[in-house]
């Protein structure tokens, strides 16, 4: 099998920064209202202070893991760290129905099994069977890979059928 990439995505940095700042921004909110003297007494804003510094670790996981792009090959469909998300031979079906619990502008992918937990904060999940690809990525270019996968997908569940079929086998 070759390695060629079939399809890439990458965030622009428009969406990045976007991304990034609105986090940025709600960390400095919250860590405004601990920071009030009439707010509270200070135990009460530690847990303002714990969610401040949450939303800041999240920008800066964002704004690193969206520095990557997303490529489907024939092996699958992987990070441009070269980390497998969704190894072809475990894609079931790709969902990107109105109603589908995916990532803005993104799609599902539908696992046979679930080969762990992992997250990139704004570029893709994967709990269980399921693999969430989008956030910061334009729509258009999850929708064409989103294509290239069910595309693949039927070829791959025709060429079975007719294996399956076939007099000679």
């Amino acid at each position: 099998m070759t390695d060629e990439v079939l399809a890439r995505i990458d965030a622009s940095p428009a969406r990045r920064f976007f991304g990034v700042g609105v986090l940025v921004l709600l960390a400095v909110a919250v860590g405004n209202i601990a920071m009030m003297p009439d707010s509270a007494s200070f135990g009460r804003r530690i847990p303002l202070f714990a969610v401040a510094a949450v939303l800041v670790f999240g920008a800066w996981s964002m704004s690193k893991a969206t520095a990557l792009g997303l490529e489907y090959t024939a092996q699958g469909l992987r990070d441009s760290s070269g980390r497998m998300i969704a190894p072809e031979a475990l894609i079931l079906s790709v969902d990107r129905g109105t109603f589908a619990f995916k990532p803005s502008n993104g799609f599902v992918l539908r696992l046979s099994s679930a080969p762990g937990l992992m997250f990139r904060p704004g570029l893709y999940w994967r709990i269980g069977k399921r693999a969430g690809i989008g956030g910061v990525l334009r729509g258009a270019e999850t929708r064409a890979m989103a294509d290239m996968i069910t595309l693949r997908l039927m070829e791959r569940d025709s060429a079975a059928a007719q294996a399956g079929n076939d007099p000679a086998s």
